[in-house]
């Protein structure tokens, strides 16, 4: 067994990613695509774990890719019990999966090089200390979403907040959150939803991105017959051939700020919601010149 484990540690998937800088960033867009190493791994490991009847939960940057916000991660973490554990590895060693070392909770899948974490129910995210938020039993924490067991997003934003609170190392799972915040739109009553420990710090990460959040704007074409527009709904009323554009982006928060337009040329239209702004080829409100330079 030891000498297996060393012979796969030759050609770790950290290794490569550190050793091959041109395979390193085609498997970085590999993986925003879903088709990279990673998303191999999970999709065998979740498969083992589904034909075992093993409870588990996906935790960790591949839970966050499955929700949406999708940010580049290099392994997967899984949520089990402790009985669970000693069965998989019982189950899977040798069989498509080895332990990082000697004695190691953790596994590797031998195929794509990929570490495979292991968080067990009933021990402490963060600095690992007792705390009022623990990591809970899977079966009552997660979710199925597509023939995958991941965390329910309350319970992950807990959970990174919790381990963001007491971890030094782990300020990332701050960040984590406040992008949720961001790209979600999440309220400032989320915070209802968790744990009394982490809803201070949930809140104060709620103010601090609403009252820095970007705004994202597109300049909106006019003419003199549109002066005075307040609203969104002003403007399809006066550009009925923009109608149905005008429309799909005001049923998707976007609104107009009258301060902003320009009379008889453009009308000022913004979201502070990234994915929103992609899809409307709105742009950061810093990019462009004021009406002094142009």
């Amino acid at each position: 067994m030891a000498e297996g484990i060393s012979r796969q540690t030759d050609s770790t998937y950290e290794r490569r990613l550190d050793e091959d800088g041109r395979w390193a960033l085609s498997e970085g867009g590999r993986h925003f695509s879903g088709k990279s190493e990673v998303h191999s791994t999970l999709e065998r490991i979740c498969s083992r774990l589904n034909e075992l009847q093993i409870p588990y939960a996906l935790a960790g940057g591949m839970a966050l890719f499955q929700h949406g916000y999708r940010r580049f991660t290099e392994d997967v973490d899984i949520l089990v019990s402790r009985e669970s554990l000693k069965r998989i590895h019982a189950e899977l060693c040798g069989l498509g999966y080895l332990p990082l070392f000697e004695g190691s909770k953790n596994l590797r899948d031998t195929q794509s090089g990929v570490r495979i974490e292991f968080l067990l129910s009933g021990e402490y995210p963060g600095d690992g200390r007792q705390k009022p938020v623990a990591f809970p039993e899977p079966e009552a924490a997660a979710e199925l979403s597509d023939n995958i067991h991941l965390l329910r997003l309350p319970i992950l934003v807990e959970l990174k907040l919790a381990s963001g609170l007491t971890g030094a190392d782990r300020m990332k799972d701050l960040a984590d959150v406040q992008e949720l915040i961001k790209r979600f739109a999440l309220p400032a009553d989320f915070a209802d939803q968790l744990n009394p420990y982490v809803q201070p710090t949930y809140r104060e990460l709620w103010q601090a991105t609403a009252a820095g959040a970007r705004r994202y704007i597109r300049r909106w074409p006019t003419d003199s017959a549109a002066n005075g527009v307040r609203t969104i709904g002003d403007l399809v009323d006066h550009l009925p051939a923009d109608a149905a554009l005008l429309s799909s982006m005001r049923d998707e928060g976007v609104v107009l700020d009258p301060a902003k337009g320009k009379p008889g040329l453009y009308a000022c239209l913004v979201t502070t919601d990234p994915e929103v702004a992609r899809r409307y080829d709105m742009h950061d409100e810093s990019e462009f010149l004021g009406d002094d330079e142009m």
